[in-house]
C-alpha cells in the first residue's frame, strides 16, 4: 500500500512539454515523490510494464495519441489512479475526462499546493478503495440480516419491509459495505464520498451517519451494525455476503 504521508508514491508523468514536465517532476520529489517523466503514449506504454506506478499524471494534449484516447485504452487495463492535466478549462472537457474514468482533472496553469493536494486526496481514495472486480460482480447485498439491492437501490430489513434511502445516504451505506470491519475516519469518509454530501464538513458526516444508523437500528439489546469508534471514526461492525 501507499505511504502517502510519506511520499513514498511512483507517479508517471506523461507531459510533451520539456518545461512543464521539468517543472512539475521537480515540485513533486521535493515533496518526497517518486517521479518518471516521459513524453508520450508510446513512451508510457513502454515505461508501464516494469514500474509500479501508483498514479499517473497525464496530459491531455500529446503527439500521437491524446491524452483522452490514453485514459480511456489505460483504464480497460488498469485501476491506477489518473489525474488528468489540460490547458482545456471548459466544463465538458472535465466532465469528458472524468466520464472516461479519470480519478480527477487539473486545468492548467495550476498552483504546486493545488497539485500536491490533488495528488494526496487521489492517493487516499485510492488507498482505501476497495477491490473493484468483487464491487463491480456484484448486484445484491446481505448483512446482518439486511439486503441491498444495488441496481434498484432497495433496501429491506431482516423482516423483509421495505427501507427508504436518500441518495445520500445510499451513497454513505455503500462507503461501509465495501469496507467491512474497517474504522473510516472522517476524512476518509468525505474523500470516498467524492463531494456527494450537500455541505462536506465533519459535522455533516456525523449527521448523515446518525440518519443512516437510526434507519439500521438493530431490535433491542443487539449491536448497532454501524459501530462509532471513540477518537478515530466509524466502522461497519457486521460481515457482508455479495452475490
Amino acid at each position: 500500500m501507499v505511504s502517502t504521508e510519506s511520499g513514498e508514491a511512483r507517479i508517471l508523468l506523461v507531459e510533451d512539454d520539456d518545461g512543464m514536465r521539468l517543472l512539475v517532476a521537480r515540485a513533486l520529489r521535493e515533496s518526497g515523490f517518486s517521479v518518471t517523466g516521459c513524453r508520450s503514449g508510446a513512451e508510457m506504454w513502454s515505461l508501464l510494464p516494469g514500474t509500479g506506478v501508483d498514479l499517473v499524471l497525464l496530459d491531455v494534449m500529446l503527439p500521437g495519441a491524446s491524452g483522452l484516447n490514453l485514459l480511456k485504452a489505460l483504464r480497460a487495463k488498469s485501476t491506477v489512479p489518473i489525474i488528468m492535466l489540460s490547458a482545456r478549462s471548459e466544463e465538458a472537457d472535465r466532465v469528458l475526462g472524468l466520464e472516461l474514468g479519470a480519478d480527477d482533472y487539473i486545468a492548467k496553469p495550476f498552483g504546486r499546493p493545488e497539485l500536491l493536494a490533488r495528488i494526496r486526496a487521489v492517493l487516499r481514495r485510492a488507498a482505501i478503495a476497495p477491490a473493484p472486480a468483487a464491487a463491480a460482480r456484484a448486484e445484491r447485498v446481505s448483512f446482518d440480516g439486511w439486503q441491498l439491492d444495488l441496481r434498484s437501490r432497495a433496501l429491506t430489513d431482516p423482516e423483509g419491509a421495505a427501507v427508504d434511502l436518500s441518495g445520500a445516504e445510499f451513497d454513505l451505506l455503500q462507503v461501509f459495505l465495501d469496507r467491512p470491519g474497517r474504522v473510516l475516519t472522517r476524512e476518509q469518509i468525505l474523500e470516498l464520498s467524492r463531494g456527494r454530501l450537500a455541505a462536506p464538513s465533519d459535522r455533516s458526516v456525523d449527521t448523515l451517519v446518525s440518519r443512516l444508523r437510526r434507519k439500521l437500528e438493530p431490535p433491542e439489546g443487539s449491536p448497532p451494525v454501524i459501530k462509532t469508534v471513540r477518537g478515530s471514526g466509524y466502522m461497519l461492525a457486521a460481515q457482508v455476503e455479495r452475490a
